[in-house]
């Protein structure tokens, strides 16, 4: 079990999204129907993918994607409840949750799931983030009945023994002080701390010490009731796989301890298109680690901004990769820091971009005049045109070589029909990626890397 990675990824996801002839999440499709929402052929008429959905009582979407020619297929269980939506007391409960679903069921005990998908050569974990918690696992396609009967009992049925709060106290509070001996880890913690202050989106997700160590066994399942319910999940398949059939066995799997027949309640959205402000200014914390480790940035976009694209043009030229203008004045002509990168995370009513960059403490002062020398440049003069055409290139690589893989899939299918509002094609999201302008790119770096700045430093006193 993984929590959320605590750093920000350096490219911003641009696949997610949902055609728009499709109908939008909760728009009323009917207990037991089926729609098709995307079909994708290849030049001669044939049928390469195809994204269906149905709904089972309770309101369980169940979102799958045939991909011709694949032999895996794999399952993801989406639950829309993360980390910002706990209160000061349960602070880190979502990610405690997640550690204590593998812990056991009325019908397997912890090593009987454990040993259910190893036995298949199957691949098995979760992760927790800021807004949603994710279940899943990766298996020949022959053994998907399977995956899909062992997450099932373990969402619906988890026994939340006494014992197993205990025992994964410690396991979570050891990774806690994991990520705290990670300058990555920590820097980037603190960065949103000062950008969202003491709320759940500036808090950690995994918790503290100190909101671990006093959370109840009936404050998580407490939790767990009201969170994981039939209406808050979606279950994406992507794979070789009938459609029909995955609908059989998740009806099957998720139909123990009467889970399908609760009756609904309406769920919370979270959906806005006003980004929330941020608190700029600057956060230090000593710690005894050989480099400094900083990040620079600002206000970012919402995950619906119409402006994505361009930002992931804009964030990919400026510190993507080693062609990247960051990675070639800081380290290259420089040699100010072996890790540079840029950033653009997103979240439904909030977002954040910067730099992240790692140095000698001797260096600090010359990588901070640098990085906002280049994004004071950039704002002003946006992207040259080979950076531009070397962005898109990067972006669309980077799509296509991340999707070709049946988890890719899943994952897209199941923040798409979560979080996000429309399902494009990949040759959709190419043509939009290709669509961006040297003026939109200069118009949403004027607009970003102008405001005033959020800094974060870690390292020696």
């Amino acid at each position: 079990m993984t929590s959320s990675s605590i750093r920000p990824t350096g490219q911003q996801s641009l696949s997610a999204g949902r055609s728009a002839l499709s109908q939008h999440v909760g728009s009323g499709q009917k207990v037991g129907s089926t729609k098709t929402l995307q079909t994708v052929k290849d030049a001669d008429g044939q049928v390469t993918s195809r994204v269906r959905r149905t709904v089972l009582p309770g309101g369980l979407r169940v979102v799958t994607e045939q991909m011709t020619g694949a032999r895996s297929a794999s399952i993801g269980v989406w639950v829309n409840v993360g980390s910002r939506d706990e209160t000061p007391a349960l602070h880190g409960c979502s990610h405690f949750l997640e550690h204590l679903l593998f812990k056991g069921t009325k019908e397997r005990t912890a090593l009987d799931i454990s040993v259910a998908l190893d036995a298949v050569g199957g691949e098995f974990n979760a992760f927790t983030a800021k807004e949603y918690t994710c279940f899943h696992a990766r298996v020949l396609d022959d053994d998907l009945p399977l995956a899909v009967d062992v997450i099932g009992d373990m969402i619906t049925s988890s026994t939340i023994a006494a014992a197993d709060v205990e025992a994964e106290r410690d396991v979570i509070l050891d990774e806690i002080a994991m990520h705290d001996d990670d300058p990555d880890d920590v820097v980037h913690n603190l960065f949103a701390s000062q950008a969202f202050g003491d709320t759940p989106l500036g808090r950690p997700i995994a918790g503290t010490h100190d909101s671990i160590t006093a959370m109840s066994r009936d404050q998580i399942a407490r939790f767990y009731r009201r969170h994981y319910r039939a209406e808050n999940m979606v279950v994406a398949v992507a794979g070789s796989l009938d459609h029909t059939a995955v609908v059989r066995d998740v009806r099957r799997a998720f139909g123990r301890q009467g889970f399908l027949d609760r009756a609904v309640t309406p769920v919370q959205t979270r959906n806005t298109t006003k980004a929330r402000s941020v608190s700029t200014g600057e956060s230090r914390t000593s710690r005894p680690f050989e480099q400094v480790n900083l990040v620079l940035g600002m206000k970012g976009l919402t995950r619906t901004d119409e402006r994505r694209y361009a930002l992931g043009v804009l964030n990919t030229a400026l510190g993507g990769g080693t062609s990247s203008r960051l990675f070639q004045e800081v380290r290259e002509h420089r040699g100010l820091a072996y890790s540079v990168y840029s950033f653009a995370s997103h979240h439904a009513d909030a977002g954040l971009v910067g730099v992240s960059v790692g140095c000698l403490p001797g260096k600090l002062d010359d990588v901070l005049t640098t990085v906002r020398a280049e994004l004071a440049k950039v704002a002003a003069e946006g992207i040259t045109l080979d950076e531009l055409e070397r962005g898109k290139g990067q972006l669309k690589g980077g799509l296509v070589l991340g999707l070709e893989d049946s988890g890719s899939r899943m994952s897209r299918l199941g923040k798409v029909e979560l979080v996000h509002d429309e399902l494009l094609t990949i040759d959709e999201v190419i043509s939009r990626i290709d669509g961006v302008t040297l003026e939109e790119v200069r118009d949403v770096a004027a607009a970003l890397f102008a405001q005033p700045e959020i800094l974060a430093i870690v390292g020696p006193a």
